[in-house]
């Protein structure tokens, strides 16, 4: 369990560095947590293609547990703009991430034998829409009504009526910020092929030598 021990903390240090980062605006259609929230794709396909599957569905669930806890303790931090994770935040990465990180594992292994890159680009993919879909609905979407007035208001600025990418018809502000946030997921896989092969080059001639 040792050997995962780096893997769960990086997956840990994603989930509640960029459920914190969601809420600030980086430009007009993109906040900071789409540029931090794709390495727990490289987390996991990393831990998949040099432990295996079994292995990395733990640096999963136990890398979930721990970014969640301290998502939901930041949840009661109050800061200036409000919560530090918004309620609603925090429980749309917590069902997204395990949603889409458990679905990047599976389709992983399903394109494991083909060519090396095949594996993590293809569970990234449908990982990252998949993951978008869930996250923005449950945390930005007017039409989820459960959390009550309190987590609503620390996220209505997202329901602001704007352009689609400020050209399109119009559409809660959240909408643009998801699509533009699976656009920078899908750029982020293709650049992070080249650490991907590095990092499990080094990782498994470590493996072979224990």
């Amino acid at each position: 369990m040792t050997k995962l021990f780096p893997g769960i903390l990086a997956m840990a240090a994603v989930v509640v560095a960029s459920n914190i980062l969601v809420q600030f605006l980086l430009g007009d259609w993109l906040t900071w947590g789409a540029f931090t929230y794709p390495i727990a794709f490289l987390v996991t396909d990393v831990m998949n293609r040099v432990y295996g599957v079994a292995a990395a569905r733990r640096v999963v669930f136990a890398g979930f547990i721990l970014g969640i806890i301290c998502s939901l303790i930041g949840s009661q931090i109050m800061l200036e703009f409000g919560p530090a994770v918004a309620l609603r935040v925090a429980v749309g990465s917590a069902v997204a991430f395990l949603t889409a990180q458990l679905l990047d594992v599976a389709v992983f292994d399903r394109f494991r034998a083909g060519v090396w890159w095949k594996a993590p680009l293809a569970s990234t993919f449908v990982g990252s829409a998949v993951d978008t879909i869930l996250f923005f609905t449950i945390a930005f979407s007017a039409s989820v009504t459960f959390f009550g007035a309190d987590a609503d208001a620390a996220i209505s600025w997202a329901w602001e009526d704007v352009p689609f990418l400020g050209v399109g018809a119009v559409v809660p502000l959240w909408v643009s910020l998801a699509f533009a946030d699976w656009c920078v997921k899908i750029l982020i896989a293709l650049l992070a092929l080249v650490p991907f092969r590095i990092i499990v080059t080094k990782l498994s001639q470590s493996h072979s030598q224990i």
